[in-house]
């Protein structure tokens, strides 16, 4: 693709950038000992560091980083030898966010489970869709380096690439893409779409996993900020559940709230385990030790020791490992913890909306990633 062909594109799908100032390049904060950081019980400390050690050789940043992989899956599950090898082979940096602040957003996701069918009938007319066959995705990174990692999507219209439909076009005239199943509530495919995957129990009792496969290139903008502007729910008290009993409550607005998030999610269908959903990183996600973070930050497969409380009050401290991303989860000092499945997950992670702060855990002689080493 020509430099030329590439801006029309970027052009049409961004609507013009305004041209950046420098960025501003601080000093990588300071390490800190593994003593320092808020304790975590030994339970705690092994899970995590299964979880991280179990898939660490995917993320192949280096030498350094392959021996620490090999070095950590020869340890014995043993808390006081997980200690000195994250204090003699790790670096530990805290993350911070853009004006220096240690303390970031920490919220929760699970896996839901919808009742659902593989065909429309009375009960079930809202479809889940697949990726559309007119979806097109277009990445730019050869051409603008700056751009690695980042995908404009759209579609065609004659010679010309346009942004594809937003959500609110796609509630009312639907999709070009194969509908995967459908449920009874537009909600549910809400939640769905922002959990970013799920289960469908059908009639049989068997059950459909879906999980994110594209997305339409709109930006996500949460629908509680929506009932907020509205007057109908009051800062701090929008979760899950109070959302969901206020489309309860008003079945005839639930197409302005559902549209009043642009973005829109296509999945795949998964093949059924025991284990959790696949996240981003291609592994399975744990309950409880996985996190959905900012890829830009944290590099995925990463060690990252979170320090927050559970919704209702108790500590939350231990190991965590970067395994997936989400649309909304931007930021420095910013994490999603995957709960698990079904309703007490998803009571979890709807009440979940910490303060925390996170330490990114890094090999020894290997080089920090550019998020950390030149914090911007």
């Amino acid at each position: 693709m020509s430099r030329r062909h590439a801006l029309l594109i970027a052009s049409a799908l961004l609507g013009g950038c305004a041209v950046k100032t420098p960025p501003v390049v601080h000093t990588p904060p300071r390490p800190v000992e593994l003593a320092a950081l808020p304790p975590a019980a030994d339970s705690d400390l092994r899970a995590g560091f299964d979880v991280w050690r179990e898939h660490c050789g995917r993320a192949r940043y280096g030498d350094a980083w392959q021996t620490a992989c090999r070095e950590a899956r020869s340890l014995p599950d043993d808390a006081d030898a997980i200690r000195r090898f994250l204090e003699q082979r790790m670096q530990i940096r805290p993350l911070l966010g853009e004006t220096g602040g240690d303390t970031g957003l920490i919220t929760g996701y699970y896996e839901p489970v919808y009742r659902g069918s593989l065909t429309p009938d009375s009960a079930f007319k809202v479809p889940v869709y697949g990726v559309p066959d007119d979806l097109v995705t277009v990445s730019l990174a050869g051409v603008y380096p700056e751009l690695k990692g980042k995908r404009l999507r759209g579609r065609l219209s004659g010679r010309q690439v346009v942004p594809y439909d937003d959500a609110a076009t796609l509630l009312r005239q639907g999709a070009k893409a194969p509908a995967l199943a459908w449920l009874a509530n537009p909600m549910d495919l809400q939640f769905l779409q922002v959990q970013g995957s799920g289960r469908i129990r059908l009639g049989n009792g068997r059950e459909l996993r879906v999980g994110y496969a594209d997305q339409n290139g709109h930006p996500y903008r949460p629908i509680g900020r929506w009932l907020i502007e509205q007057g109908e729910l009051k800062p701090g008290t929008v979760t899950m559940d109070s959302i969901r009993a206020w489309a309860d409550a008003h079945p005839a607005r639930v197409a302005d709230l559902v549209s009043s998030n642009p973005s829109y999610v296509f999945f795949r269908t998964l093949p059924d385990s025991d284990s959790g959903p696949i996240g981003a990183s291609g592994v399975p996600l744990t309950a409880g030790y996985s996190i959905a973070s900012d890829p830009t930050v944290v590099p995925p497969g990463s060690l990252v020791w979170l320090a927050t409380t559970f919704p209702d009050g108790p500590l939350l401290t231990r190991p965590v490992v970067a395994q997936d991303t989400g649309g909304a989860i931007k930021g420095r000092v910013r994490a999603d913890l995957f709960w698990g499945t079904g309703d007490q997950a998803g009571r979890l992670a709807g009440r979940m909306q910490q303060p925390g702060r996170m330490w990114l855990f890094w090999p020894r002689g290997e080089p920090l990633p550019d998020s950390v080493a030149a914090r911007k």
